[in-house]
């Protein structure tokens, strides 16, 4: 082996490793630690050292350029939250959690299945809550995502205030590569916003605390104007092409139910004829069809603005629902 002076080899093994940002200098960073200081009185040194210790994660980067919602047609996207195994352990969960749903629906307005189907798609019942530190997937976003840095530095700016105000230390906190969190995967500004005590032990805390979780998504849907009651969505088998030419890539109703039968959509003769609605095209195996979908379909979009993710939703909650329904007649026969 060729003999190397110490000195390059340590310059060629230190270039070799990955650098670590330090985000305390990063222009970005400091114009942001400026503005938490004159405008949210935190102490400079403080944020100082907290940027330091802030990594940079190009896994975070290669991660939010391909979303699942924005590369899968509808057939293939919903296989992913659609299985038995998820299915089975949202009845358990509800099992578990009956009284919190019931609680969250009697105040909230909520039916249980939904509240349990997006802490199902979002952490499958809190089994996967996020293996990034927020702030390194914030900082990250923030300063080295220019398609959405604006946003991802107002959620960095919320996330420390929410945990300014929740008395958690910001550098130990876990959630997604988005830097959502808890069972519900609530992005900061929505924690502070959203998130409520609903055990009433003087917390709201939605990373560890089921029940609290559970009301924090009901309030969430019913801050956005779930109504309960009406369908969410009516796939259309043979559409007419007076119904296809209303079909939008907005899941917000700017339709009424009146105008789309007149389009040909022939279900649901019981509603009122001005009730809101948009038409949708979704993907399937054996084509494209089109399908109804209501109000509170968008506000599932609230969530998560893909159609995708709130049709996911939807039938996860419906599956569930079903499954935890058959399971006194299961038993019934089991013991006789």
């Amino acid at each position: 082996m060729a003999w190397i002076p110490l000195l390059l080899l340590i310059l060629l093994v230190g270039s070799a490793c990955p650098a670590i940002a330090d985000y305390s200098t990063h222009p970005g960073a400091r114009a942001l630690i400026d503005e938490l200081v004159q405008k949210h009185r935190f102490e400079r040194a403080e944020l100082v050292t907290l940027f330091s210790g802030a990594q940079k994660q190009d896994k975070i980067l290669e991660s939010i350029s391909k979303p699942a919602e924005k590369t899968m047609p509808w057939h293939r996207y919903r296989t992913i939250f659609l299985g038995d195994d998820r299915i089975r352990e949202g009845v358990v969960f509800w099992d578990q959690n009956q009284a919190a749903l019931d609680q969250a629906h009697k105040t909230l307005g909520v039916a249980p299945e939904y509240v349990v189907a997006i802490i199902g798609v979002e952490t499958r019942f809190g089994q996967h809550r996020g293996a990034w530190r927020v702030l390194d997937a914030l900082a990250t976003l923030a300063f080295d995502y220019p398609p959405r840095s604006a946003f991802f530095r107002s959620e960095l700016i919320q996330f420390l205030l929410l945990a300014r105000e929740e008395n958690k230390a910001a550098e130990t906190l876990m959630g997604s590569y988005a830097g959502a969190m808890g069972y519900g995967q609530f992005i900061s500004s929505s924690y502070r916003h959203y998130a409520i005590d609903f055990d009433g032990d003087g917390a709201r805390d939605i990373w560890a605390n089921t029940t609290d979780a559970i009301g924090s998504v009901a309030n969430y849907f019913s801050k956005h104007g779930w109504q309960g009651g009406l369908p969410l969505i009516v796939d259309v088998a043979e559409p007419s092409a007076n119904l296809q030419a209303l079909i939008s890539t907005n899941p917000e109703p700017a339709n009424t139910l009146e105008q789309v039968r007149q389009a040909g959509f022939p279900t649901h003769a019981e509603l009122a004829g001005d009730t809101p609605v948009a038409v949708l095209s979704f993907e399937h195996a054996d084509g494209v069809r089109p399908a109804v979908v209501f109000r509170d379909f968008y506000v599932i979009t609230r969530y998560n603005h893909s159609p995708l993710y709130a049709r996911a939703v939807h039938e996860l909650a419906m599956a569930i629902r079903e499954q935890r329904n058959m399971k006194p007649a299961a038993d019934a026969v089991a013991r006789q």
